[in-house]
């Protein structure tokens, strides 16, 4: 009989063995709707792991940018710079404000907005930097920073990939003036939909609240501070279920050893993988010294896209599922409907078609790890 294939996914959502039962007790709990007691765990966990004055749950990372971009005070026909290889969500959630999104080029070391060329790109209408922390390694923030205080614009970061990722020692997402967490099924710490919006700035407290809660002070008659509760400005609705939440602290009570176990494939992947490197067939991912990273994907770059489509194909054949990451949106038609690209594309399309993403997740095996590097490695380049 002959020996079935062996399957390995790319991804799977993190399970540590509490989730159910947080759940359950959320149930028993009676709250389901968000801001109970498992939405207060998160809360205070990010806030104190991360040192940050402010965390507010959300049900996606799209809606902690849209809830930074309300916050940044965005107004139609306002600029926001950003990189092109990005998800939607970065400029789909400024875009609502009618913000015109300025494409920058990337780094091609880090994947990440190249720094150098912010400046150049500011007009009269630039209200803010969107720096993206692409795989959780850090953008250059000092420099960023730098920029954004000279020319008095808002720093909202992008830091979807980055939970639990640093730049210097401090939390990405925790350096601007808004930082944007993701929470979905494909990151580290997952509650299957879901996301967080973090501040330091004790004055946007209030605003942030009312936006979140529909437009009213609903978090002011939970805390007693009003007798009832009213439509005080414009919002929406962006409190994930208390069952949601309930599933993410199991995850966030393991961080270190989601942490480690995340680490320890990334380090297999990147030892055992550096002699395609030396030969030339591939460019494993860079860390600079500023950032230390979380292990949120573990990515090779090829030649060109004729041999990533070559080598795609070639995985999913013997079992394993890989993966190619954003279409530029600058090349897209929402891209060149509400954007432009300021300067030369020199990077980003042809980075974008180099790369290829391996299986990375908590649950996945070492054997199995051990077994796609080594299908890598017989890959006729």
């Amino acid at each position: 009989m002959e020996k079935e294939q062996r399957k390995i996914p790319f991804n799977k959502p993190a399970f540590t063995g509490k989730e159910l039962d947080y759940i359950k007790d959320a149930v028993n709990r009676g709250m389901l709707c968000g801001d109970g007691e498992y939405t207060k765990r998160c809360s205070a966990w990010m806030k104190e792991h991360f040192h940050v004055n402010q965390a507010f749950l959300t049900t996606s990372c799209t809606h902690a940018l849209e809830m930074g971009a309300y916050l940044s005070e965005i107004q139609p026909g306002d600029e926001v710079i950003m990189p092109s290889f990005t998800f939607v969500s970065t400029a789909d959630a400024f875009v609502l404000r009618g913000a015109k999104i300025v494409f920058v080029d990337i780094r091609p070391d880090t994947m990440n907005i190249d720094e150098q060329l912010i400046e150049d790109a500011i007009t009269p209408r630039t209200k803010a930097i969107v720096p993206v922390h692409y795989a959780g390694v850090a953008c250059e923030m000092d420099t960023i920073m730098e920029i954004a205080k000279r020319h008095d614009l808002k720093v909202v970061e992008d830091a979807a990939q980055g939970v639990n990722a640093w730049y210097k020692g401090k939390a990405l997402g925790t350096i601007g003036d808004f930082g944007c967490y993701s929470f979905h099924e494909t990151k580290n710490y997952t509650m299957g939909e879901g996301g967080a919006l973090v501040f330091q700035d004790p004055s946007c407290q209030e605003r942030a609240e009312i936006l979140r809660e529909k437009g009213t002070d609903r978090s002011k008659f939970f805390r007693g501070q009003v007798d009832k509760y009213r439509w005080m400005d414009y919002g929406s609705s962006y409190l994930p279920s208390e069952m949601n939440a309930a599933y993410l602290y199991a995850q966030l009570e393991q961080c270190d050893e989601i942490n480690r176990k995340r680490h320890q494939i990334y380090d297999y992947y990147h030892e055992n993988l550096k002699e395609l490197e030396d030969r030339g067939y591939i460019t494993r991912p860079f860390i600079p010294d500023y950032a230390e990273h979380n292990a949120h994907m573990y990515y090779l770059k090829v030649e060109n896209l004729e041999v990533r489509t070559r080598l795609l194909s070639y995985m999913k054949e013997q079992g394993i599922y890989s993966a190619f990451h954003y279409i530029p949106l600058h090349s897209s038609p929402a891209g060149q409907k509400f954007g432009r690209f300021h300067g030369e594309d020199r990077f980003t399309t042809r980075e974008s078609e180099r790369l290829l993403r391996l299986p990375m997740f908590y649950n996945l095996d070492m054997e199995d790890v051990r077994h796609i590097t080594e299908v890598l490695l017989k890959f006729p380049f």
